[in-house]
């Protein structure tokens, strides 16, 4: 099993998490996974520790093999970076046909565009999939049960791709809708912040359900607006990401917008909290398509220091009364 067919580029919490469980599950197939550091030094050092800072507690088993390349031979391509970086990793894989799965979340500052549209962009001869859902990083590592959407147009390769990265404590579900499923996985992150802001200013939990399925309700419009559908906003890309980050405290996302609801400064460390570029970004692609994303807007204001919390909330309980939709 030297030759790895299934490559995870991120040696990140989720990467990591990642690598280790289809690693398990790619031994029964005779397969190997390798895990793909930025370079030949940490991918050195982490060979040698077997554990990553990331995941406090978690080995990596020998079976994961950890590599600064992606092995030529490779045919399935995790990309497990951070989105701002999806390009510049695309542009340093082995020049095959490898199909790529995008397993990270955000909108493209500049470009203001989602994970597919960014594949499609930088290499439109590749395959490209959408692996998202309520899924902390973690808990996947130590084989806690946990279902996740595989999303990609090809209908064949969606089939393909569900039995070779689905695994018995990760249930997988298909779906038709990369699009929606990368706005779902970029927008539930902003709407984590606006959350965690209203915990942490006292607002109290009636305000938190409220704005959670008002922020449900703008990102189901924009996804028709986007090419994608409404129905996937309902759904674990969507609604079941959404509950998970704007609720669990081990959500970066989440903890920022606690953070400053308590009128404090982050503490942010190495850690890449999504939300904060996607907010702009997300809201200037909702104004190109004329879309209104008033919760987007308040947290794209609070995180540029426009506006307070409590400012913030009175711009959104004074807008003008409407019926639910």
């Amino acid at each position: 099993m030297s030759n790895a067919q299934i490559a995870v580029l991120g040696t990140g919490a989720w990467g990591t998490a990642l690598a280790i469980t289809l690693g398990r599950a790619a031994q029964g197939r005779g397969e190997a996974v390798a895990l793909i550091a930025r370079d030949a030094k940490r991918a050195a050092a982490l060979a040698a520790s077997r554990v990553s800072q990331h995941l406090p507690g978690v080995m990596i088993p020998p079976l994961v093999q950890i590599r600064d390349q992606v092995p030529a031979q490779a045919d399935i391509v995790l990309l497990a970076c951070p989105l701002q970086h999806v390009r510049a990793s695309v542009a340093r894989l082995p020049p095959n046909d490898a199909g790529l799965v995008l397993c990270c979340k955000g909108v493209e500052t500049g470009t203001q565009l989602l994970g597919p549209e960014i594949i499609a962009s930088a290499a439109p001869r590749r395959r490209v999939a959408v692996l998202t859902g309520p899924n902390f990083a973690h808990e996947i590592a130590q084989q806690l049960p946990a279902a996740a959407v595989l999303a990609t147009s090809e209908g064949a390769w969606r089939a393909a791709l569900l039995t070779r990265l689905g695994t018995a404590r990760l249930r997988l579900y298909g779906s038709a809708d990369p699009i929606g499923c990368a706005l779902g996985g970029a927008a539930k992150n902003v709407i984590a912040i606006a959350a965690g802001a209203v915990i942490g200013a006292g607002l109290g939990e009636n305000a938190r359900a409220g704005l959670i399925t008002r922020g449900l309700a703008e990102i189901s419009r924009l996804a028709p607006a986007l090419g994608g559908s409404a129905e996937t906003i309902a759904g674990l890309a969507g609604l079941g990401d959404l509950i998970l980050t704007a609720t669990g405290g081990s959500s970066r996302n989440y903890r920022t917008g606690l953070a400053l609801g308590q009128g404090m400064t982050p503490q942010l460390g190495a850690a890449v909290v999504e939300g904060i570029a996607t907010a702009p970004a997300l809201l200037a692609r909702a104004r190109r398509c004329g879309i209104e994303m008033p919760i987007t807007e308040a947290v794209s204001d609070l995180l540029a220091g426009v506006i307070d919390v409590p400012a913030a909330m009175t711009r959104l309980l004074s807008r003008s009364q409407r019926d639910e939709i």
